[in-house]
């Protein structure tokens, strides 16, 4: 993962800025949760790097049911994230774990990103100009509020997010892609860019990639 997304003040991660982003959907897998033994055992540094991977799938697995986790995975999951560093700590440790934990964590960072634009005003225009050309961008009907305010970039996360929770995490991958590239393209395409929406183009374009290159790993 590129360094620049993850230094970059995100908001909390694991906390949608949106009231209407609260999930509905059920709490975890069936039957899964968190392994308290192997967390207890990573915070001590006892544990395998074997089991490390395995206890950062698990975690990756549980992340979009951070709404509704049993007490028993919430017990286990915040000492775990307090012994790493906090919300951005715990997704550079799950992206040095390939496959499922990359790809989540490189999916988070960029909900967090969505957040922080969510009520940037030059962003806010630079999306604005963009649906006047393309109101409804190929893959992002049905996804997009029709009008562009302060709730479309964290409804975009809320949705994307809502995917993963539905265990629907190839959808939801592609929702990520198409939405970065989308906002790539809107600051390129900027009516009156500025530094502000450079910057966005560029960690859009960091996002896509790190996202692609995550996929491309799981394969």
């Amino acid at each position: 993962m590129h360094d620049k997304p993850l230094l970059k003040s995100v908001g909390e991660l694991l906390r949608r800025r949106h009231g209407s982003s609260r999930l509905t959907h059920q709490a975890g897998p069936d039957g899964f949760a968190l392994d308290s033994l192997k967390a207890g055992g990573f915070t001590a540094g006892t544990l395998s790097p074997e089991d490390e991977a395995s206890l950062a799938d698990e975690v990756a697995q549980l992340l979009p049911h951070h709404w509704d986790l049993p007490t028993k995975s919430v017990e286990a999951l915040t000492p775990l994230i307090d012994h790493l560093g906090g919300q951005r700590e715990l997704m550079a440790w799950l992206d040095r774990h390939p496959g499922r934990p990359r790809l989540i964590a490189r999916i988070y960072v960029l909900l967090g990103h969505l957040d922080r634009y969510s009520d940037d005003p030059a962003v806010l225009a630079a999306v604005r100009h963009a649906r006047a050309q393309d109101p409804y961008p190929t893959g992002l009907r049905g996804y997009l509020t029709p009008e562009t305010n302060d709730e479309t970039l964290g409804g975009l996360a809320f949705r994307i997010e809502e995917l993963l929770g539905d265990n629907r995490e190839e959808d939801a991958t592609t929702l990520a892609l198409t939405t970065a590239d989308w906002l790539r393209r809107a600051a390129q395409n900027a009516d009156t860019p500025n530094s502000d929406i450079r910057e966005m183009g560029e960690l859009m374009d960091h996002m896509h990639q790190d996202i692609s290159d995550a996929v491309a790993g799981r394969q």
